[in-house]
């Protein structure tokens, strides 16, 4: 089995099996005519369930072909222009090719012995990155698997620096045990779930998630947060954090920042930015100012996996202040011991450390992590900041032009304007039908489209009623598409209201 493994041996294998697979890869995305072929986890389930691992094909080629039948076929592809679901974006190709050498490098990004040369383009990146925020010298980060992720280490920090700050400024010095059940965390009631699961597994409880109401906009109302904060102080409880929202998940709405701000610092409570998705802005050549407010965050969340057009996963959490990563540093004697005391005019090192190994779990939740970075220091250097950003514009751009379409129709109401790229509707039948009758017949007809094959769009709700929602992060989709995806959208749940009415009569 020695001959399976990558080494100067086996390198011309290497090529030729890869080039296949890249043969068959291209072929597929060159021959796609719609987001997925509509197969049903009952058609599939017993194929992949029917095969015998314990019996190897022996043949990258036999796996290829066996590859083509469970998986390359009936994939979801994101790239076609009817794919309008979730947060999920076209890739670009330099992210791709970073995507094929990282994984045969295959570097380790916990310490600095594992990956040289790797650790210092990660460092670079996130300065980069900071720089784009608005943060200072003083700020650092470090790559994450997403969102989700760079939002739990964000309150991390922020659960942390609370404690301290309380146990600082309190007479009697309360324990650490004492002061957590008295932390509060406010996200607009639009934010990301992930606020409320990072709240529950920092030990705090969903319930330390304070939601906040939002304006017509879908916007964090600042006034209802002042009172909310007000409220905490009054009742002898503590402010940990205020996470603004820069591009919620359903309405790509982003809260008044400048504002947010101002009330976190009145009330010395941790401000994190969750620009998860709005983080294509920081490189959009028309639209950066909607950001404008983010520099004085304590903390940023990025996903480049979303509005950077990069493969999955590529995120990051930023920091205005580096320091405040020590709150994640653990040190292990086999993996990054305690520096010994920083020599007097040591040579710098990138990433702002003097004297010492930057590893980067230092600041890590993950200890073995993928060199991700590399795949958008390959998109920059081939690409340039403008060009990711202006395809993040041409996306957001659609979105307004859609909503001018979906506005107009008759057959669909639309919550709100988008400020970024995604649109949150309904079909509304004409004349009198049950308000349960609708939600069903909008729930149908998303999941008959999907049965169909013939595009993809995503669901949520509002206000307890069922919606549908367009993603649009892919520049290749046009209000063409869009048209045509309402059309059968509307088709579908006309004929379930038809059915429904005859039956019930």
């Amino acid at each position: 089995m020695r001959s399976h493994l990558l080494n100067e041996t086996t390198a011309d294998d290497y090529r030729r099996c890869v080039t296949e697979g890249v043969e068959r890869v291209a072929a597929k995305l060159a021959s796609t005519d719609k987001p997925h072929t509509g197969i049903s986890v009952d058609e599939l389930a017993p194929v992949i369930a029917g095969i015998d691992l314990d019996r190897p094909l022996d043949d990258p080629a036999a796996v290829l072909d066996e590859l083509e039948e469970v998986y390359l076929r009936d994939a979801v592809y994101f790239h076609h222009p009817r794919y309008l679901g979730h947060l999920n974006c076209p890739v670009v190709i330099p992210a791709v090719l970073g995507e094929a050498v990282l994984s045969a490098v295959n570097s380790s990004l916990d310490t600095w012995d594992q990956s040289i040369g790797g650790t210092l383009i990660e460092r670079r990146l996130i300065d980069w990155t900071a720089g784009r925020i608005g943060f200072g010298p003083g700020a650092d980060g470090v790559f994450t698997s997403g969102g989700s992720q760079s939002n739990f280490h964000a309150l991390l920090l922020a659960r942390d620096e609370a404690c301290r700050l309380v146990m600082k400024n309190s007479e009697h010095t309360p324990s650490k045990a004492e002061v957590l059940p008295k932390l509060r965390i406010f996200a607009s009631e639009v934010s990301h779930f992930s606020v409320k699961k990072s709240a529950a597994m920092l030990g705090l409880g969903y319930e330390a998630v304070i939601p906040v109401p939002v304006d017509r906009t879908k916007r964090m109302d600042t006034a209802a947060l002042a009172l909310e904060l007000e409220n905490c102080e009054r009742e002898g409880l503590f402010a940990m954090a205020v996470v603004a929202t820069a591009g919620t998940t359903d309405f790509g709405s982003i809260d008044p920042l400048p504002e947010i701000a101002r009330l976190a610092a009145e009330h010395s409570a941790w401000m994190h930015v969750d620009a998860a998705y709005g983080c294509g802005l920081l490189v959009s050549p028309t639209r950066r100012h909607l950001l404008d407010g983010i520099e004085l965050a304590d903390s940023v969340t990025v996903d480049y996996h979303k509005s950077f057009f990069q493969p999955v996963s590529s995120s990051a959490v930023l920091v205005r202040d580096r320091d405040t990563l020590a709150h994640a540093t653990y040190h292990a004697d086999y993996l990054n011991p305690l520096p010994k005391e920083v020599e007097v005019g040591a040579p710098p090192v990138p990433g702002g450390l003097r004297g010492s190994i930057p590893n980067q779990v230092d600041k890590s939740l993950q200890t073995t992590r993928r060199f991700d970075a590399l795949k958008l220091w390959t998109t920059l250097r081939v690409m340039g900041a403008d060009g990711v950003g202006r395809l993040f514009d041409e996306v957001c751009a659609l979105a307004a032009e859609g909503w001018k379409l979906i506005d107009a129709d008759p057959r669909f109401e639309v919550v709100v304007q988008p400020q970024l790229s995604t649109l949150v509707f309904r079909h509304v039948p004409a004349g009198e039908v049950r308000p349960d009758l609708v939600d069903e017949a909008n729930l149908h007809a998303r999941k008959a489209l999907f049965a169909s094959g013939e595009a993809v769009v995503a669901g949520t709700k509002v206000d307890g009623d069922q919606y549908l929602k367009f993603t649009l992060l892919n520049p290749q989709t046009t209000t063409a598409d869009i048209a045509a995806v309402l059309d059968l959208l509307a088709a579908h749940a006309e004929q379930y209201l038809g059915e429904s009415l005859v039956f019930a009569s």
